[in-house]
């Protein structure tokens, strides 16, 4: 698998309020279940697919974060759970996301202030078709400019892909290693899985998924044509 990554990382994140406002549960839950509504209607996170968090503190560490099994196109911020360090629910009458070791990763490497994970038919396909060169270069279209830190279409940017594994604990350390080896990472895929895209706040991670979710679809759909594979090394 492809481990090294060739750019300078990018700044770290810092705290902030979404579109300006202070952050508090409610807002963070209205948030979070807008986009679990969007990200349905354009078919990312269909059925019960996908899972969102946001930081709502962080000393102590507080995260809010989406509930297993529930319909992201009849998401309600009523169904938004508040989570501690260690995942253990602290608000909420459901279970949370059986994913939330991956975003608490997240948080924990890139201090992200918001983690999304959408399940789109071109990041499950190219997860699948790209996984033994440990992940896929995009570089030359004007979209990656979305992505914080990048200034121009002259980047190559690394989207890694690991392997999926249904022992959370391991996957979370797998992912754990993934980002520490790929620091200028914006997000990753897991194959067969889904996409991971993270961001200083719900504002920047929404941009990072739209940018790469855009971008996977032009490889995806280039390569659908015939018109060739991305770059590789």
């Amino acid at each position: 698998m492809r481990s090294g990554f060739q750019q300078k990382a990018p700044r770290r994140n810092t705290p902030s309020a979404e579109s300006g406002e202070r952050k508090t549960p409610r807002t963070l839950a209205t948030a979070l279940a807008e986009i679990g509504r969007e990200f349905y209607s354009r078919g990312w996170a269909l059925g019960t697919s996908g899972n969102f968090s946001a930081v709502l503190s962080r000393k102590p560490l507080r995260l809010m974060i989406t509930p297993t099994g529930v319909d992201k196109g009849k998401l309600s911020p009523r169904q938004i759970l508040v989570l501690d360090a260690r995942g253990t629910p602290l608000q909420g009458s459901s279970s949370p996301s059986s994913d939330t070791a991956l975003h608490l990763a997240i948080v924990r490497a890139h201090d992200a202030g918001a983690v999304l994970h959408t399940h789109s038919v071109w990041s499950t396909i190219l997860s699948t078709e790209y996984i033994r060169q440990g992940g896929i270069w995009i570089e030359g279209y004007s979209m990656l400019k979305g992505l914080a830190g990048v200034h121009t279409h002259v980047h190559r940017e690394w989207l890694p892909i690991l392997d999926d594994c249904q022992d959370m604990t391991a996957l979370a350390e797998s992912v754990q290693r993934g980002l520490e080896q790929n620091p200028a990472a914006h997000g990753f895929l897991l194959r067969g899985h889904g996409l991971y895209a993270w961001g200083r706040d719900l504002p920047e991670a929404k941009r990072h998924v739209e940018i790469l979710e855009f971008l996977l679809e032009v490889l995806g759909r280039r390569l659908s044509a015939g018109l060739g594979k991305p770059a590789r090394g």
